[in-house]
């Protein structure tokens, strides 16, 4: 139910399923984050500080009208871009890799901004074109999406560029991209995948993308993050070891529990319940989105609301997919669980606009 709350002189929009949802996974990204830090009182404050900063956000980011997202998309994707390049030159390099820039009281990973900004503009691009979606219209779109990939998989990282990429395949999709279109696309990226192999992936994604088709080749290296998460899953069973009683977190046999593997502490200690339960409210509020996106006001907010909602539902999906040895690792957080402020918040950010484009009616002239 979307409430519209009358004052005199102002409107307070809200949807009351979304920002209960969200609350909750947040609190209990809290919860698990504790037990998955080693009782690490300093990491779960500070993810707090961004839990509650970031439920502001996401209500500040719901109350514009829709008109101003669509009006200010490209430069939402200009400042993105921006965040981009300077990553890209002052950018502070973690293991190899120049994602994060450092703003002194935060580090920004500036992709998790482009994520939101890309299907954004492509909204704002392609709801009024006729259908089916023409061709100068498809290969603008697709030159830009292609550009903003490449940018990200530079820094490296490929999880993101691929969350980059379908973020914009997406909207081209809903928008009406025919699947003749689709098929030959498809096609032409299997022709190509020798090139990409040896052109775009570092020796480090390689030796993943091997190991995840060949375990075997390297079990005590970079095989061993998804073994040991597999392990992890499997021995929590039906009810779990109990909270804090996880032996391949806390015995430090799986590494990244704070991030990338937190999926497969919690399976370890809440078990196929515990699991459950938690995927049942990643459930609700992607069928909660997908009943706001048949309901949205125009094709613009469907595109935007369908476009940011698949953003959210891969992101979760390739985490899943990856602590179950599914797809190779590449990175990803846990949707409102994991460690991590940049991911965090463009996450608010997205369901604020979610929000404000599901609960904006135009107004009925008499």
């Amino acid at each position: 139910m979307k409430k519209k709350i009358d004052f005199k002189n102002f409107s307070i929009y809200f949807d009351q399923y979304l920002f209960i949802a969200i609350t909750l996974l947040s609190v209990m990204g809290l919860f698990f984050l504790y037990s998955a830090s080693q009782e690490d009182i300093s990491t779960v404050a500070k993810q707090a500080i961004f839990v509650g900063f970031g439920l502001l956000l996401m209500f500040l980011v719901s109350q514009p009208d829709p008109d101003f997202y669509k009006t200010f998309s490209g430069l939402f994707l200009i400042f993105s871009l921006l965040l981009i390049f300077l990553t890209m030159i002052f950018g502070k390099e973690i293991n190899g890799a120049k994602r994060w820039l450092d703003l002194g009281f935060f580090t920004l990973q500036s992709s998790e901004i482009i994520k939101i900004s890309l299907p954004i503009f492509l909204s704002s691009y392609l709801y009024n074109k006729p259908l089916p979606i023409s061709s100068k219209h498809t290969f603008i779109s697709l030159i830009l999406i292609g550009f903003i990939f490449a940018l990200v998989a530079r820094q490296p990282d490929l999880g993101t560029s691929l969350v980059v990429f379908m973020s914009g395949g997406y909207v081209l999709f809903l928008a009406g991209l025919s699947w003749r279109f689709i098929g030959s696309a498809a096609a032409l990226f299997l022709l190509s995948l020798p090139f990409l192999w040896n052109n775009f992936l570092a020796p480090f994604q390689q030796k993943r993308i091997l190991t995840y088709l060949n375990p075997d080749t390297d079990p005590y290296g970079t095989a061993w993050n998804i073994t040991q998460s597999k392990i992890a899953i499997g021995s929590g069973g039906i009810n779990g070891k109990g909270y804090q009683e996880g032996s391949q977190a806390h015995l430090d046999f799986l590494p990244e529990t704070e991030t990338d593997f937190i999926f497969a502490v919690i399976a370890e200690e809440f078990g196929f319940i515990g699991v459950c339960i938690l995927l049942s409210v990643f459930f609700f509020i992607l069928l909660r989105c997908l009943y706001l996106a048949f309901n949205a006001r125009d094709r613009f907010c469907r595109l935007a609301i369908g476009g940011l909602s698949l953003v959210f539902a891969s992101t979760l999906f390739i985490n899943l997919a990856m602590v179950v040895g599914v797809v190779p690792v590449v990175g990803m957080p846990l949707p409102f669980i994991s460690k991590g402020g940049s991911s965090l918040l463009s996450f608010y950010i997205a369901f604020g606009i979610i929000i404000s484009m599901a609960t904006h009616k135009k107004l009925m002239q008499r």
